[in-house]
């Protein structure tokens, strides 16, 4: 029996975009590689060929994302700063973009309930984690278990704020206003 045809050839790409979607609006155990592919308009068969199981697909995703989100902070410390910001509330708010602008990504960087699921995103925040609190501890001039406390509650902070309107109708650049005054307001607590 011929294969059904379909509109795009099947790549990585395409089967990772598809896969971050399901994970993150139908959960990671609710979603098969069956229902991948369905997704796709291929069958589950053609997935292996990219992805040896679920969970290295899962993994590749967590791993993609942050190489985006370290990417677009890194790009601020080669940038201008915009006037009247510091570079760490310039990084802040690219976090907080990233996080609103992104929100499939960012659910299953940082809102993955599951425990067997976090051990693929752990040492990743804890490296995205590390490079924040580098970045306090030189803005704040601050020694360094100071600055890792600021990192902490500023990255709490953060968090919080993505979170409450990851879920939103309101897209980003209704909400900019409102989240640099966010993190106006935090960096004014390291002075």
């Amino acid at each position: 029996m011929a294969r059904k045809a379909v509109d795009q050839e099947l790549s990585r790409f395409r089967i990772m975009e598809v896969a971050r979607n399901l994970f993150a609006t139908k959960g990671y155990r609710e979603v098969s590689m069956r229902c991948i592919g369905q997704e796709l308009g291929y069958s589950h068969g053609s997935l292996y060929y990219h992805f040896k199981d679920k969970a290295e697909l899962f993994c590749a995703l967590v791993a993609q994302d942050y190489i985006l989100l370290n990417k677009l902070l890194s790009d601020v410390l080669t940038e201008a700063p915009e006037q009247g910001m510091t570079r760490l509330e310039m990084i802040m708010l690219k976090f907080i973009r990233f996080g609103l602008e992104y929100p499939n990504h960012y659910e299953i960087m940082f809102l993955i309930a599951d425990a067997d699921l976090k051990k693929y995103s752990e040492p990743e925040q804890r490296l995205l984690y590390e490079r924040f609190s580098s970045l306090v501890w030189e803005a704040s001039g601050r020694t360094c278990d100071k600055a890792n406390n600021y990192a902490y509650y500023l990255f709490l902070s953060m968090h919080g704020f993505v979170t409450h309107h990851v879920h939103g109708t309101i897209p980003y650049d209704q909400i900019e206003l409102t989240a640099r005054e966010h993190v106006k307001f935090l960096c004014r607590g390291l002075s």
